[in-house]
């Protein structure tokens, strides 16, 4: 079991917000609820029509790949309409736009009462890419989106997005352009490169969007036997990635199945390899990023106000996260306080969602508390955090709920001396959480120093320090190499 908190049922629909996503492969309804920071998917739902088939093949949308969409529009409608959504986007992307047929289409869109948008490949490219930056605040480099018509490329840097373009590389045209052999095939991918006159700084990080990208990324950690399964902020370095490229990109293999993949997505793999393999060349990256957050998401973080854009997206999924067993913003900021003169990690955004998904893992049920809270850290859906974050929050709740444990499996994601001292961040909230039920005026009355190498816990109110408090307390020293004092 994942977690035991589950989102308020009394949730106002009215405040969800909606985006339908017409592609060259599917279409899709997702409504987000929760914190517009960090939004919590409340349906997620889909229909392969495959309406980039048609377009590959005769320039049009195909009658029954129409019919299809229609009909999936036409539930969707009723959905939304019934729970009384709020805000609804509907946008069309390559597909739609390269057909001849596509306007008619679109009038058959509107006549349902929707208001769709059809998208331009720059506006595609872009909103992707602002879709990346929403997940990753940091993000600089490329990020590559591979929808079933096109894959877009555009620069972000600086919280900015620039130099997008789109190009006729979707995963329904690879199998067709990969025909006359690989080597043909990276000529007509270098051809489009240069005829857009995109070009990249090498070295720099390649962030990967898409269906068919996470599928690859999915079948690259069951050959590494990874330890995780989202694939979101999934790194490789550039030298491991070209070789699970090449490796995957062998046309005729018959690759298991794999959990959590379709069929569809399935057959993709190895086309969508060998496109990995040639950007890889043609870009050359020091690492790739595989990023859940794309165009949709693009859409929702858009729209925000800059103050709403410039909260940190991990703090703000996990602070939503823990007021449901009760936890607040303000007890997790008395509590990474407490302890950051003795923990500096806890001053980061990474350290303060750690500190607040300690003090979580108490209201936990204790027959789950051995197992659950690791599990929030390792396969928990976090937006704002990489692999390596991942690794950092497992080690600090398991050492907050266990005290210590082996964290043999976590080296392989993250650097050990990062790994010990997000132990220490354990150790030191479960010794908070333990004296002080994480309750601000209690914490507010104690304090946790070091002084002259010695690890010292005082309190204005003596009694509340018991036994319990000091065995939590030797254990932190002992973590941190440090004497009681």
């Amino acid at each position: 079991m994942i977690e035991t908190l589950t989102h308020n049922p009394t949730f106002a629909w009215g405040a969800a917000r909606a985006v339908i996503d017409i592609g060259s492969n599917t279409v899709r309804l997702v409504i987000y609820g929760g914190p517009l920071r960090a939004p919590v998917v409340l349906l997620n739902e889909k229909v392969t029509a495959k309406l980039g088939k048609g377009v590959a093949e005769d320039g049009k949308l195909s009658g029954k790949a129409m019919t299809n969409v229609l009909a999936a529009l036409a539930r969707y409608k009723a959905i939304i309409d019934l729970a009384g959504v709020g805000s609804v986007d509907v946008v069309a992307t390559a597909a739609v736009r390269d057909a001849t047929n596509g306007a008619k289409f679109l009038d058959r869109v509107t006549a349902l009462g929707f208001a769709p948008r059809l998208l331009s490949g720059v506006e595609e490219a872009e909103t992707s890419a602002t879709g990346v930056i929403g997940a990753f605040p940091d993000a600089r480099g490329i990020v590559g989106d591979l929808g079933g018509g096109s894959l877009e490329l555009v620069d972000v840097a600086d919280g900015g997005t620039s130099h997008g373009v789109s190009m006729p590389l979707g995963s329904l045209r690879l199998s067709g352009l990969r025909v006359g052999g690989d080597r043909t095939f990276a000529r007509k991918v270098g051809t489009m490169l240069a005829k857009a006159d995109w070009a990249a700084e090498p070295g720099v990080t390649l962030y990967l969007v898409g269906g068919s990208m996470r599928a690859f990324a999915r079948a690259v950690m069951v050959r590494m036997n990874w330890p995780l399964e989202d694939t979101h902020g999934f790194t490789l370095d550039a030298a491991k990635a070209a070789e699970m490229a090449r490796l995957l990109s062998r046309r005729g293999q018959a690759l298991k199945p794999i959990e959590g993949v379709s069929t569809s997505r399935l057959i993709s793999i190895p086309d969508t390899a060998a496109l990995i393999a040639v950007l890889l060349r043609q870009l050359a990256p020091g690492r790739i990023v595989f990023s859940s957050w794309g165009l949709r998401e693009g859409l929702l973080f858009g729209a925000l106000s800059p103050d709403d854009q410039a909260q940190d997206p991990l703090v703000a999924g996990v602070t939503d996260f823990v007021t449901q067993v009760g936890i607040t913003a303000a007890e997790g900021d008395a509590a990474v306080r407490w302890m950051q003169n003795v923990v500096p990690m806890a001053r980061t955004p990474l350290g303060r969602a750690a500190v607040l998904l300690c003090l979580a893992s108490g209201r936990v049920e204790p027959n789950l508390r051995r197992e659950t809270p690791r599990a929030w850290g390792l396969r928990k859906r976090w937006i704002g955090v990489e692999t390596s974050g991942r690794a950092i929050l497992a080690a600090a709740l398991q050492s907050c709920v266990s005290r210590g444990g082996s964290i043999a499996d976590l080296v392989l994601l993250a650097p050990a001396t990062n790994l010990c001292e997000a132990q220490s961040l354990g150790l030191a909230a479960r010794l908070c959480r333990r004296l002080t039920a994480g309750c601000v005026p209690l914490i507010e009355r104690t304090s946790l120093r070091i002084q002259a190498g010695r690890l010292s816990l005082e309190s204005t109110e003596p009694a509340l320090i018991g036994d319990s408090a000091l065995r939590d307390l030797r254990e932190l020293a002992q973590q941190m190499g440090l004497e009681v004092a």
